[in-house]
């Protein structure tokens, strides 16, 4: 179980997006998102088959549930599985960087597959990949396809315009 401090900062990344996030893959592409513009909470990522992915994230985010902090409604999805909605119920803080809102409310209403790509390069580029774009497209052929990757990547370029305390590079 993770900490009262961690849940807090779970429900404080839903609160700084507008109060409400569509999906558990995106909370964790925000929450990354953040985290590389140096606006984050502190979880730490690894690779995952949805890229970017932080289990300190999903345990907070479980425990910010238990304590209140924010709800998770699964729903079915039309493709067979379920997707959550995860719901803030914190007080405002008018300390929180005007920046990270603003990140945060340009990633909450992307395409999921395209802020999953675009989190998905930045990640890659940070471990070293050399071609992150190329090599997103090697490892999501699907999701790339259509059309998706230069839609993540212009997506990627209008979240890099934020003013932010570790701009994002160019990839």
């Amino acid at each position: 179980m993770a900490t009262i401090e961690d849940a807090w900062k779970a429900a404080a990344i839903v609160r700084d997006a507008g109060g409400r996030i569509v999906g558990r893959t995106r909370l964790q592409k925000i929450a990354f998102l953040l985290e590389a513009a140096g606006l984050g909470s502190g979880f730490r990522f690894k690779y995952k088959h949805y890229g970017p992915y932080s289990e300190e994230l999903t345990n907070a985010s479980r425990t910010a549930t238990v304590l209140g902090y924010m709800t998770e409604v699964e729903q079915p999805a039309t493709w067979g599985g379920s997707f959550s909605t995860f719901e803030a119920y914190l007080p405002g803080d008018p300390n929180v960087a005007e920046s990270r809102r603003h990140l945060s409310k340009e990633t909450v209403t992307a395409d999921a597959v395209e802020l999953e790509l675009a989190a998905t390069a930045l990640f890659l580029a940070r471990e070293g990949f050399p071609h992150a774009w190329a090599e997103t497209a090697r490892r999501k052929p699907e999701k790339a396809a259509d059309g998706r990757l230069d839609r993540a990547r212009a997506l990627y370029e209008r979240i890099r315009q934020v003013k932010t305390p570790n701009p994002l590079p160019p990839l």
